[in-house]
């Protein structure tokens, strides 16, 4: 068995990992596909299999691969394919029915299947590059070539299963830097580096290291926080998915750094496959010494145990996450005492989310100018994001702090699908806010979005276009953190019950203008006066709604008027008498037996009767399209 007693011997394992590594990669033919959530939902299972299939059929033999994912959600499946003397060219979109193509053209021809190819994978791992090829770098595609990867450097490249991989490309070496640096020493360059807390409070990395080096007690905790709850919010699962030693080493440095004798990693069991990985992850490093006693023959002793999460959105809260470790109810305390000086079970305890961790390794070894060298004012280094909703190239993305919300959702994702006009991004998951077009120009870093009444969050932006209700939007979001309100404290418990039933009025149009003002002081109530995060931040969503967006609220109520087609209660579908063919499809469909008519009659929905479920519009013929919706609370239809 490999196992490391020293930096020494670390080394020769790196250099015997590096070796198997250029030897995977000096195949004939190696073929890699993205094996995360993204890649699996979207049958990446079932394309591999295809392609092991279809190239045994053909006695065509060939090196398999797992990788993370790349970011490029939008174009899942990913496969890339390597050929001796070849690059290595990653594919979008390899779903099974398409492989006998792939293989035909990408595997077994030599046009290297050009219309297909997204780019190709060039590392300063694979040297080979044909000089005949026009394919472009992968890295210059539009959503990767803006980005700098630092906590996302090998999703998408190495095999998360493999901790050889991660030797192979310099893992572990900042780990054996550290342990010769005093803790002192090491959490002074993280404090130069700038790097904040990527969990969302963004509290500096070294300061909070510092609190609880100092504190008083010999044993010490560390907590890995990778309870991402957020709707709409990837980011820590496809770093746990495509690289979960970084994390790990990331830990064993701020470990050391603090004095901690113990980790924990608190992941939610809603995300199996980080789970599965990380606990490979964990068997790999205690089996090369990496985890466990006198780590490297430093003298350091330290292991890492994970606890599953039942997914309670609160338990996001340190104070509450701490108390679901111990056996509790997952609930908020009052601070002071600080988790620092009395955290688990009373003891020092540091709490850092995954990107955090993930961060560690490369700012050790590059420094800590280095890091704080990229981004913006305070906001320092790089921050992972999740592009989600109305966005052409929906993925996952990690870019320099100080971009702009415009330069993300039109030059790295693409724009609006159907060349919609956006209407605006929500920042920060339902604890955020809801940002307008207008202020598209604001820098995404924790001050200038602070300037806009929203947060950074843990990094979830969900962009809207201008079919969005912003009523229901708010209204949606705040269900959300009404029902993972721990109901601990009173601002939270009721307010935000209190808010939802305004904003539910507001979508039935039963609302008056008077309820606009009481939203906003609840809003403020709850906001100023919530024992913990999820019931301070809850507001923001309605309050910047509510700022950016009254219009809309007021002609929700003053007119009974959804101009988004979208509030049930302001909507009503009819039947056009001259567009419809009287094929009885939509009466078939309805689920509420609202709609009648006779045969080579125009069929007649009954106000009355309709849900407003839509089941109408999607089954009517689109060379008829018969059936439209009209806002208003009550639409008499003329036959």
């Amino acid at each position: 068995m490999k196992r490391a007693s020293d930096s020494v011997d670390l080394e020769k394992i790196r250099r015997e990992a590096k070796k198997a590594w250029d030897d995977l990669f000096s195949a004939d033919t190696l073929v890699c596909t993205g094996m995360s959530t993204c890649g699996i939902s979207a049958l990446a299972c079932q394309t591999q299999d295809a392609i092991k299939e279809e190239l045994s059929g053909r006695d065509f033999p060939a090196r398999f691969m797992k990788v993370g994912c790349l970011g490029l959600c939008y174009a899942e499946p990913l496969v890339y394919v390597k050929k001796i003397g070849m690059p290595m060219v990653c594919y979008g979109y390899v779903t099974p029915e398409v492989v006998p193509s792939l293989v035909d053209k990408a595997i077994l021809g030599d046009d290297l299947w050009k219309e297909r190819a997204l780019g190709i994978v060039d590392l300063p791992d694979i040297k080979e590059r044909s000089a005949q090829t026009d394919i472009p770098s992968i890295w210059d595609h539009p959503m990767l070539k803006p980005q700098i990867r630092i906590a996302l450097r090998n999703c998408g490249i190495i095999d998360p299963e493999s901790i050889d991989h991660y030797l192979a490309r310099g893992g572990y070496s900042a780990l054996a830097k550290a342990l010769i640096t005093k803790p002192e020493a090491i959490i002074e360059e993280v404090k130069g580096s700038g790097l904040r807390g990527r969990g969302g409070a963004g509290f500096p990395t070294g300061m909070k290291w510092e609190f609880c080096r100092k504190a008083r007690g010999r044993e010490k905790y560390l907590i890995c926080n990778a309870d991402e709850g957020d709707p709409g919010a990837f980011m820590d699962r496809s770093v746990l998915e495509g690289d979960p030693h970084s994390v790990l080493e990331g830990m064993l440095i701020a470990a050391h750094a603090i004095g901690s004798t113990a980790g924990i990693i608190y992941c939610r069991a809603e995300y199996p496959l980080a789970l599965q990985r990380l606990d490979i992850a964990l068997r790999q490093a205690r089996d090369y010494g990496l985890l466990g006693d006198d780590i490297l023959g430093s003298g350091m002793d330290f292991d890492i145990t994970i606890k599953e999460g039942a997914g309670a959105f609160v338990c996001g809260e340190e104070t509450a996450l701490m108390a679901s470790i111990e056996g509790h109810r997952g609930m908020p305390k009052t601070r002071p005492p600080f988790p620092a000086n009395a955290g688990l079970w009373s003891k020092p305890t540091n709490i850092n989310n995954v990107e955090t961790f993930a961060n560690l390794s490369a700012i050790i070894n590059r420094g800590g100018d280095w890091y704080n060298s990229i981004g913006i004012g305070r906001s320092k280094g790089t921050k992972t994001l999740s592009l989600a909703g109305a966005v052409r190239r929906a993925g996952l993305i990690e870019v320099p702090m100080g971009i702009t919300l415009r330069e993300i959702i039109f030059d790295i994702g693409g724009g609006i699908p159907g060349d919609r006009a956006c209407k605006g991004v929500l920042t920060g998951g339902p604890s955020g806010g809801c940002i307008p077009a207008a202020h598209l120009d604001t820098p995404v870093d924790y001050e200038s979005l602070a300037k806009v009444g929203s947060i950074m969050g843990s990094g979830s932006m969900i962009i809207i276009d201008e079919g969005t209700c912003i009523v229901d939007l708010a209204r949606f979001f705040l269900t959300f953190t009404q029902r993972e309100s721990c109901g601990k404290c009173t601002p939270c418990r009721i307010g935000t019950r209190q808010m939802l039933g305004i904003l539910e009025k507001i979508t039935r149009g039963e609302a008056d203008l008077s309820d606009l003002s009481k939203l906003e002081r609840l809003a403020n109530a709850v906001r100023n006066g919530s024992l913990c995060g999820l019931g301070s931040t809850a507001p923001n969503p309605v309050l910047t709604t509510l700022r950016f967006f009254k219009s809309e609220f007021e002609e929700h109520i003053l007119r009974g008027n959804c101009p988004s087609l979208v509030c049930k209660d302001l909507t009503s579908f009819y039947i056009d008498p001259g567009s419809c063919r009287s094929c009885g499809i939509c009466a078939e469909s309805c689920p509420a037996e609202a709609i009648t008519g006779q045969f080579k009659e125009a069929h007649v929905i009954d106000q009355d009767k309709c849900i407003r479920c839509g089941v109408c519009i999607s089954v009517c013929p689109e060379k008829f399209s018969a059936i439209t919706r009209k806002s208003g609370k009550k639409v008499v239809q003329c036959i």
